[in-house]
């Protein structure tokens, strides 16, 4: 087998090592020579604190895959950035609701929020008002305009967006090992759910889904969202009773399940995101041990500072997930 680069950081497993970990159809990819993005040089990702983060890892390792989870933002972090040289769509960006005056308001929307969401002279508890309210007028638009199945369906067709490399084998070995996956957005459920199906082909019994999901009459239509409104200031662990495995298709009313005391179970996380705001994922969780990894996926120059001092690993220039797949082989490893 043919591995694209070949050196690897020294704290990373060998791909050989990684194959005889990962599962059965994952090892029959690499045999067939599926191309993997190698760790060269110019791959390696940046690392805060090496000796405190091989304490971490040392400690996961010994308590074992069952007191782990991973938790993971969704766009631009389990999604490509960049996209054959354009940038990549959003889970909430790609929807078109089928009316153009729904779509313009929706965006009118974006450009007076949008600004008022990064700005730094706004105080938090204001913010969040306007976050929620920005939400809430966005998801009546969307019942206002009546959305359907068929559309999300469509919309997700046409979309310009895809997954990184590794992130199936990621996916793969995770529920192996019975470790389970979060999906924390701000975004909607329902179009994550059918961009997962439409681009990954298959379904995770260890992936949850936290973030809003819309409630369809028998014909197909939104008509309204259920629980309280996860938006970018509230996408953390205390929005975990609106978890919810993958359901089938849109508009299957699927089990939600109690996972919150199963997860807090799990004191060890490993923790996702592309923004420095993502690190609030794990806000409410009494952790031990928290690994948290960045993607930086543009902007490196200037944001290359501010990343290294929030994460402890931190991919440049939107790379694969395959440094994951390999850091979670290591963590589920047993300690010799």
């Amino acid at each position: 087998m043919r591995i694209v680069g070949h050196r690897l950081p020294a704290n990373l497993v060998s791909s050989t090592s990684l194959q005889r970990l990962l599962p059965a159809r994952t090892r029959h990819l690499c045999r067939l020579g599926i191309e993997r993005v190698g760790f060269d040089q110019k791959m390696a990702p940046e690392i805060r604190d090496r000796e405190v983060l091989e304490k971490m890892k040392t400690a996961i390792r010994k308590d074992g895959p069952s007191k782990l989870q991973v938790i993971a933002d969704f766009d631009a972090t389990l999604t490509k950035y960049w996209i054959n040289g354009c940038r990549g769509q959003s889970s909430h960006g790609l929807l078109q609701q089928g009316d153009p005056k729904y779509d313009n308001k929706r965006q009118e929307l974006y450009d007076y929020y949008h600004p008022l969401e990064f700005s730094p002279t706004i105080p938090i508890e204001e913010k969040t008002k306007l976050m929620e309210e920005w939400w809430g007028k966005t998801h009546s638009l969307l019942v206002e305009g009546g959305l359907t199945i068929d559309a999300i369906k469509k919309s997700v067709e046409n979309a310009f967006i895809a997954f990184r490399d590794g992130v199936v084998e990621l996916f793969e070995f995770l529920e192996e090992k019975d470790v389970p996956i979060l999906i924390f957005s701000a975004g909607l459920a329902d179009i994550i759910e059918e961009v997962m199906r439409q681009k990954l082909h298959k379904s995770f019994k260890n992936v949850k889904i936290v973030s809003n999901r819309m409630v369809f009459d028998d014909n197909g239509h939104l008509q309204a969202f259920k629980g309280k409104t996860i938006h970018v200031l509230n996408k953390n662990e205390h929005a975990l009773d609106m978890a919810a495995p993958l359901h089938d298709h849109i508009g299957c009313d699927g089990p939600n399940g109690d996972y919150s005391s199963s997860v807090k179970k799990r004191t060890n996380v490993l923790l996702l995101g592309d923004h420095i705001g993502d690190l609030g994922m794990s806000d409410g969780l009494s952790y031990e041990n928290r690994i948290t990894v960045g993607f930086l996926n543009d902007n490196v120059e200037k944001s290359i500072g501010s990343y290294r001092e929030a994460f402890d690993i931190v991919y440049l220039n939107d790379a694969s997930m395959w440094g994951v797949v390999d850091l979670v082989s290591e963590l589920c490893s047993h300690v010799d």
